[in-house]
């Protein structure tokens, strides 16, 4: 298909290409085909419309490659915007887990004829593995708060940039005080080692994390007054160890709590336990697991780093698992407890009370 060949005023294409005469005709562009072409030109008066550089006849023969691609995306990337469309037009919507369904791509024989009929077999027996759909409230706040995480990286990635450019210039510098602004300052205007080539990269960098800083400290201001979140967020950080961060990411990450039946479902579901593989008598216990949400196992994992500082039975329970031989599991142990609390606060919509009182009380 060639650009000189089609007929834009008359919505129409020139087949020139065929094995007979009456093949050589005008086709008619539809609304939809004329619409993806306009996407595709941008002036140009020949050419290949679909050009390929590893093809030898110089364009695309066959769109299998691209087919596969996009449906493969629809599949299994991004599906909330699918399920808000088709949810208030059906008497139910169930997302199914890819991970879950894996066996039907390692199948022999494969097509979307084949795979709708699996998965309609599935449903009908009710052996469809269902991948929970948070509401669109909480879906549009959790894109709010995983953006702000893409925000600290990126000023991480700034800062350790700032490092790079001194060291590879033989700069000395204090490592503790190099990104406080005062310091910075007068880093730059006092000390003669700083090299005027990465003089205005450090500039832009600090300006950078400026900016990055102020965007964050918005979006963590702007979820935490936020009429669904406020009353939520204060109990949860009535927890020890618990701020606003680690509060924001367990109300968003989490969602509707009572589909947690139990606290091991919770801990599983935060990627703090191992695999477990069993066979007759054998049975392994593997290290944490990759089947995880990865944005509240972090969370919580540095929360229970300083949460011992903050409460006695943390600490009793850090110290107990640390005499075992190994400090990260019992960093594991304490942000397991952290995860009991939590869905205590959770499901009875209280403050937390530590033990200690509890036991006053009682006395």
């Amino acid at each position: 298909m060639r650009w000189e060949h089609v007929d834009w005023a008359n919505d129409r294409y020139f087949v020139y290409e065929s094995k007979s005469p009456k093949g050589r005709r005008f086709v008619p562009i539809s609304p939809r085909v004329r619409q993806a072409l306009l996407a595709r030109y941008e002036g140009q008066k020949e050419g290949w419309v679909f050009p390929s550089k590893r093809a030898k006849c110089g364009h695309l023969t066959t769109v299998n490659k691209q087919f596969e691609k996009a449906r493969d995306s629809e599949a299994t990337i991004f599906p909330g915007w699918i399920y808000d469309h088709l949810h208030p037009h059906a008497t139910q919507v169930k997302v199914a887990h890819p991970l879950m369904l894996r066996v039907i791509a390692a199948d022999k024989k494969k097509n979307d004829r084949v795979d709708a009929s699996k998965i309609a077999d599935c449903l009908r027996c009710d052996f469809l593995p269902e991948c929970h759909m948070a509401s669109t409230e909480i879906r549009d706040r959790r894109r709010t708060l995983r953006y702000r995480c893409l925000l600290v990286r990126q000023m991480v990635q700034t800062k350790n940039r700032i490092s790079g450019l001194l060291m590879e210039t033989g700069v000395t510098y204090n490592k503790q005080r190099l990104h406080k602004v005062g310091y910075f300052r007068e880093l730059l205007a006092s000390n003669e080692e700083v090299n005027e080539s990465i003089r205005p990269l450090l500039r832009l960098s600090r300006d950078t994390i400026a900016r990055l800083q102020k965007t964050e400290r918005a979006l963590v201001s702007s979820l935490q007054r936020d009429p669904l979140l406020t009353e939520r967020i204060k109990r949860l950080r009535t927890v020890p160890g618990v701020g606003p961060i680690t509060a924001l990411t367990w109300a968003l990450e989490m969602g509707e709590i009572s589909r947690f039946r139990s606290i091991r479902q919770a801990i599983s579901y935060c990627g703090l336990c191992g695999d477990e593989r069993s066979s007759a008598e054998k049975s392994i216990r593997t290290p944490i697991s990759k089947q995880r949400n990865k944005n509240i196992q972090f969370v919580l994992i540095e929360a229970a780093k300083l949460a011992p500082r903050q409460d006695h039975d943390l600490a009793l329970l850090y110290e107990r698992e640390k005499q075992k031989g190994n400090a990260n599991r019992a960093t594991l142990a304490v942000a397991r407890k952290m995860v009991a609390y939590l869905l205590a606060v959770d499901r009875g919509q209280r403050d937390f009370v530590p033990a200690e009182d509890c036991r006053c009380d009682a006395a």
